[in-house]
């Protein structure tokens, strides 16, 4: 396990050095740029600002010279959309309140989503059956920037119990967690129905009923075990995502978290952040993949890495 582990990490550096290639020449490469001339700058400004951020210079040697920064020093850069904080700043300051808003909700989705797909699956073609995978339909079909203004209207508009917006105490978390977990919840939900329905109908818990042991026991220390494993794969790219920051949630409820920056950025044309965040969730989804390849081996010993 631990040479895989070593041997995972190790492949991750050219992984992460790709995508921050690529996401270089992508934004480098689109129109427009930090100081643009509807900012209405003086020529004169913009030539020094550019020089400034070694904007002025070929793009390859801008790659060349970012690449070293990054490598060598751990640096991501400047901020042009903030002045006088540097990339590292921003994160630091958004990636803590996207972790708290995507944990929360992954959270909410893993315990709502597996007591529907639970329910479902011991009550097969029954009216709660159908009914957790209706809502788990309609959680899929509704997305976020519906359903976001549709809960503040309920919640927040009409009866007065929680704030429409804004980042603050807890009150502030329920809404956008709830939002953002809708769409997780329905997947969750689905994949443990099927992964349940599957592993109920193994030889092995056929033998554990004929054993005499309660229900309970069969579903909890036998069949929930193996039916888990959908779930547990589809959560290591899930999580990355929502750690790493959701657009439109973020910038719904006015969330100070990554997703916000990354829009503000890219409209900006800032090409540090926008390059620093897509570094930052390419590295949470290797890192969340290898916790999820390991916790596979965990659950199901047929499982070795070599």
């Amino acid at each position: 396990m631990l040479k895989f582990v070593l041997r995972r990490l190790l492949l991750a550096i050219p992984v992460l050095l790709v995508v921050v290639t690529i996401s270089f020449f992508l934004v480098r490469l689109a129109p427009g740029g930090p100081f643009m001339e509807e900012r209405a700058y003086p020529p004169a400004v913009i030539e020094k600002l550019n020089a400034k951020y070694g904007l002025d210079k070929p793009l390859h040697e801008q790659y060349f010279n970012y690449m070293q920064r990054v490598i060598l020093h751990l640096d991501l850069g400047p901020s042009t959309r903030y002045l006088d904080r540097t990339v590292g700043d921003v994160i630091a300051q958004g990636l803590p309140n996207s972790m708290i808003l995507g944990g929360t909700a992954y959270l909410t989705a893993l315990v709502l989503g597996m007591a529907a797909g639970i329910v479902a699956a011991l009550r097969q073609n029954s009216g709660l059956d159908y009914g957790a995978m209706a809502v788990a339909v309609l959680g899929v079909s509704i997305p976020n920037f519906v359903l976001g203004p549709l809960l503040v209207i309920v919640l927040s508009l009409s009866l007065y119990w929680l704030p429409p917006a804004r980042w603050g105490d807890l009150s502030h978390l329920i809404l956008p967690a709830l939002t953002l977990s809708a769409l997780y919840t329905a997947y969750i939900a689905r994949l443990t129905r099927s992964g349940l329905v599957e592993v109920l109908r193994s030889d092995y818990i056929r033998t554990a009923r004929a054993k005499g042991l309660r229900e309970s026991v069969v579903l909890l220390r036998h069949a929930l075990k193996g039916s888990i494993l959908p779930v547990v794969s589809y959560s290591g790219p899930a999580l990355a995502f929502l750690l790493g920051g959701t657009i439109v949630v973020e910038k719904l409820f006015l969330i100070p978290g990554l997703g916000n920056f990354f829009i503000e950025a890219a409209n900006a044309r800032d090409s540090f952040i926008v390059v620093g965040v897509t570094l930052v969730v390419a590295t949470l989804l290797i890192v969340l993949n290898l916790v999820v390849d390991i916790v596979y081996a965990l659950i199901d010993p047929r499982i070795a890495y070599k």
